[in-house]
Parts: structure tokens; C-alpha cells; sequence
């Protein structure tokens, strides 16, 4: 069996506008059994604490994700991928994006909750410097299923070289 290798793809990622509802409805449609309505990312964005973003490659949304900022802490409510563009590094430059809002000063680290059924969110917040912190049980209000609480935190050595990038993207 052969492994089809795809290209990676670099994104623009930038803040979620109402222009955009259609194409993140649609991601969100293509990645889970129980998407969110477009109620749900309106009721969720209006809260003073929470931010939408958006993967934008070649003027399409490819990704997307809803997080709300706490004093120690962000925390991931929704993140996806459009199909055709995963496993091309589409999620990895959003967390990367995440992660550097991250400090000593701060907040130290990201938690999100993934389903126990989800194997590729799993592997995927694992590859990217999350781990399962506890087990939620019976954590979603549509089906019985517990949910992992992963979480990724702040390391003093990962920055230089991301601040190194973001110097050079300054003075570029």
C-alpha cells in the first residue's frame, strides 16, 4: 500500500469575519459527527473572551479555530481542518499561531478536550506537544462519550526559536 505525500501548505491566519461563516460551516459540517450550528459559533464569539480565527490559503478558508482567553490559560472550544487540506500543516501552523501567545507572565499553557472516539485529534494535539491530562466522563450532552483533557504547556527552551522567527519576520 502506498502513502500518497502531500505538499505542505502555508496559510495566512487572521481573525475570523462574518464573510467567513460559510466555508467554516462547512469545515465544521466535513469534520464532526455533531457539528456546531451557526448559532452556536455566534453565541460563542459574542463573549468578550473568546476569539475566532481563520487558515487562510490562496483565499480559502482551509481551518479554523474558537478559543477563550483566561488569566493562566487559553482554551480551545472548536479547531478543524478542511479535508482536503489535512495533514498538510495546516493545524500545526494554527497551534504554532496559539502557542506563541504563550509566557511565563501569563498564560502558560493551552487545554482542549477531545473526544475518546476522535484517534486522529488525539494523535494529532500528541504530535504537536499536548498530552492527556484526565478523562472527562460522560463530558458531551449528545452521547454518552468521555473526553480527554489535553493539554499543552509553556516551555522556556521551545521559544527561542520562535521569537528568533518573529524578530525576522519584524525586521522582513
Amino acid at each position: 500500500m502506498q502513502v500518497e505525500q502531500q505538499q505542505e501548505v502555508r496559510v495566512h491566519i487572521r481573525w475570523l469575519i462574518r464573510r467567513d461563516m460559510p466555508e467554516v460551516l462547512a469545515i465544521e459540517g466535513q469534520s464532526f459527527e455533531f457539528p456546531w450550528s451557526q448559532d452556536d459559533f455566534i453565541r460563542c464569539l459574542r463573549q468578550r473572551n473568546c476569539i475566532g480565527m481563520v487558515a487562510e490559503h490562496e483565499d480559502r478558508v482551509v481551518g479554523f479555530m474558537i478559543y477563550e482567553l483566561h488569566k493562566s490559560r487559553i482554551h480551545v472550544l472548536n479547531f478543524a481542518v478542511a479535508e482536503d487540506a489535512r495533514r498538510r500543516g495546516v493545524g500545526t501552523q494554527m497551534i504554532a499561531k496559539l502557542s506563541a501567545k504563550l509566557s511565563s507572565q501569563r498564560r502558560s499553557r493551552i487545554v482542549l478536550e477531545v473526544r475518546e472516539t476522535n484517534l486522529a485529534a488525539q494523535l494529532f494535539f500528541r504530535e504537536n506537544g499536548f498530552r492527556a491530562v484526565s478523562v472527562l466522563r460522560c463530558y458531551y450532552a449528545d452521547t454518552p462519550e468521555d473526553a480527554y483533557m489535553m493539554q499543552y504547556r509553556w516551555h522556556p527552551e521551545r521559544q527561542p526559536v520562535q521569537a528568533a522567527r518573529r524578530i525576522t519576520r519584524m525586521a522582513g
